[in-house]
């Protein structure tokens, strides 16, 4: 009887036990906070981490806006696990924050989970025989882009309109001039790439600078939006990183993992994102071609996003802050 009472004590304990561990488990719960564009993809993402041990019974909740808003609301005390966003120098701001960890390039692919390229969507047919950027100052065109003081994809979009004027020879003052010439033709600035997006398939504009993959994103659901990607354009590198706030830094870091593997690279570039997995990128070699006038931001020999932040996109100072003053655009 003894023997039978401690094996059922055993049992209770063991069932205690694993019901404490399952109940745990069921608490993780990882916030993503994210750019405006990924989400269709996230949502793939995520069941397909869940399925894994690692994500086993770890729940999500999500926050999609523009880059440069998300990094202000979680500098500002938005609860955030993980953050996926567009351009480095967002991360950079969390790291003076004392929010990420410094080292957070030390990753794989230094920090980096996708990339894009910068392009034209056109409307159906090209009607206005847009090419190259130098269409895109012509008196007949109409702009739709980002704001770059709330879009990281916008300021993408600056450094690729500014870049491909240096690779034609063209010196710092003339790409500046340039830049005030392509502002004067915007019509539109939203606060996000994905707002561009709508604005643009409400019927404003001939010509949308944007992300490669919205533009591919746009046409998987039916959409009649053509790109053109310009013959020089910069690659877009999009960061991720975990907060040192977070109380789940185990399974936060473990879903980073887990999106450079070739598994959620492939579900990355079948939403439109160039993979930073070299095998699974020539997988996609087709649907991603190489360009030949592809350039990184580190190429343009600003002294890379550091100083190219406080150059060209300083609220008060910035190169963008006064073209937006001579445009009548905002800065904040």
């Amino acid at each position: 009887m003894r023997r039978r009472r401690s094996l059922l004590l055993a049992l209770l304990a063991a069932t205690v036990a694993a019901s404490v561990a399952g109940a745990a488990t069921q608490d993780t719960r990882l916030s993503l906070v994210a750019y405006s564009t990924p989400r269709e993809a996230y949502n793939q993402l995520i069941p397909a981490f869940q399925e894994t041990q690692a994500g086993n019974g770890v729940t999500f909740s999500q926050s999609y806006a523009a880059s440069g808003d998300q990094t202000r609301a979680v500098k500002a005390g938005l609860r955030a696990d993980v953050v996926a966003l567009s351009l480095a120098p967002d991360v950079d701001e969390l790291v003076a924050a004392r929010l990420v960890d410094a080292k957070w390039k030390r990753q794989s692919y230094r920090g980096m989970v996708t990339n894009s390229l910068v392009v034209f969507v056109v409307r159906d047919g090209n009607p206005k025989k847009l090419r190259g950027w130098n269409d895109l100052i012509r008196k007949d065109i109409d702009v739709v882009t980002p704001n770059p003081f709330t879009s990281g994809g916008a300021r993408w979009n600056v450094m690729a309109a500014y870049g491909a004027q240096r690779k034609l020879g063209k010196t710092d003052r003339q790409a500046q001039d340039y830049l005030l010439k392509l502002f004067r033709n915007v019509v539109s600035q939203d606060k996000s790439a994905r707002d561009s997006l709508q604005t643009f398939n409400a019927g404003r504009g001939d010509v949308l600078l944007a992300y490669e993959n919205e533009a591919l994103f746009a046409q998987s659901r039916g959409q009649k939006l053509p790109f053109v990607i310009p013959r020089s354009t910069i690659l877009i590198e999009n960061p991720i990183a975990v907060l040192k706030t977070s109380e789940h830094k185990q399974e936060a870091t473990a879903f980073l993992r887990f999106l450079r593997t070739p598994a959620a690279q492939r579900i990355f570039a079948e939403n439109g994102y160039r993979p930073v997995n070299k095998a699974v990128a020539s997988q996609f070699a087709r649907k991603f071609p190489a360009r030949p006038g592809q350039f990184t931001i580190d190429r343009l020999g600003l002294g890379g996003w550091g100083t190219v932040q406080k150059r060209f996109f300083h609220p008060r100072t910035g190169i963008m802050a006064r073209i937006e003053r001579q445009v009548g655009g905002a800065t904040g």
